[in-house]
């Protein structure tokens, strides 16, 4: 038997209980991992909350980052044997795996071996923050050295690997957050500049130093009415990345800037990345270069154990966090 976290409907965190199950052995490019710890991730929250893409399907397992040791394996996977150090990366959906378990099964496509150096905690915290800004500003985006890149709700788990991911390729990470009270955090997590939107005019700031020309691309999971802004604040030839709705009003869109500029408007997300072979191998290999070298560094905000589940969401319904939060077991 083993101890998962299930929930039996929607709602708030309370909804989430501890169940004993029998988890079955791998099947055919499955591995079976004993879990050391949980990335916690919003899509988890908004699925828990009935908000996310697919209806949950009760009892509902729910998780997609989790790293461990391999327990066994099933038919048709290389690469992997028990007591290997591996994660996993959101490469599946909830109905069909849940990673919020002691002993959990995930698709070999989806679990890597990750770096020596790495702790579990590192490891739960890695994949989908990494994979995720890799995607869009490397894979789709062609991010480049030396151009700017706006980075919305820089404080989270994401913008903060964006502004890594950036780093690491010589470009401008700009973050952008609602109010001061996040800067200095900021700053030390590797932003060249931060702009308290709620406080200044961005787009004047933009401008500035940017010496007149606008960033060259825009990274947003909020959306709602400040996308103009960011919108106005972008280079001829632009491209805006929308890959969350955290305000899910309707973004607005002058036709003047899309014309004027020749902008990109584009909606993304980690599966196009994860779901495709040979675009994950590639971030995969980008990612592992970058722990390797050190200018990739997991960012944990806070750990809670495997009982403080239901208090890991609540913490992440806060908003109060500066990087990833992480379940340990």
């Amino acid at each position: 038997m083993s101890r998962v976290i299930r929930f039996h409907r929607t709602g708030g965190p309370e909804v989430l209980q501890i169940d004993e199950i029998d988890v079955p052995a791998p099947g055919a490019n499955e591995v079976q991992i004993n879990v050391r710890a949980l990335g916690i991730n919003r899509a988890e929250v908004m699925y828990r909350t009935g908000q996310y893409v697919i209806e949950p399907t009760f009892p509902a397992m729910l998780g997609y980052e989790a790293a461990g040791t391999v327990s066994a394996v099933g038919p048709g996977v290389v690469g992997f044997a028990v007591g290997d150090a591996v994660s996993v990366v959101p490469a599946f959906s909830f109905d069909e795996y849940g990673l919020y378990g002691e002993l959990v099964n995930a698709p070999a496509h989806a679990v890597v071996k990750h770096p020596e150096a790495l702790s579990f905690t590192e490891a739960a915290a890695t994949w989908m923050k990494f994979v995720t800004a890799y995607g869009a500003l490397i894979e789709l985006g062609g991010l480049q050295a030396g151009e700017t890149v706006l980075i919305r709700a820089a404080s989270s788990s994401v913008g903060l690997a964006a502004i890594q991911i950036a780093n690491m390729v010589g470009a401008v990470p700009v973050a952008l957050t609602r109010t001061s009270d996040k800067r200095e955090a900021l700053l030390q997590a590797g932003a060249a500049a931060v702009i308290a939107t709620q406080e200044q005019d961005m787009v004047a700031e933009v401008m500035t130093m940017t010496h007149g020309k606008g960033a060259r691309m825009a990274f947003d999971p909020v959306g709602g009415p400040e996308v103009a802004l960011v919108l106005k604040a972008l280079a001829n030839h632009g491209i805006f990345f929308q890959y969350g709705a955290l305000d899910t009003r309707d973004i607005p869109v002058s036709v003047m800037d899309l014309l004027g500029k020749h902008l990109t408007l584009r909606g993304y997300q980690l599966f196009e990345i994860t779901q495709d072979r040979e675009k994950l191998e590639r971030a995969k290999h980008f990612i592992n270069e970058g722990l390797a070298s050190g200018q990739l560094q997991p960012v944990i905000d806070r750990t809670f154990s495997f009982d403080e589940m239901a208090e890991a969401h609540r913490y992440m319904e806060s908003n109060a966090q500066v990087g990833k939060i992480v379940v340990t077991l």
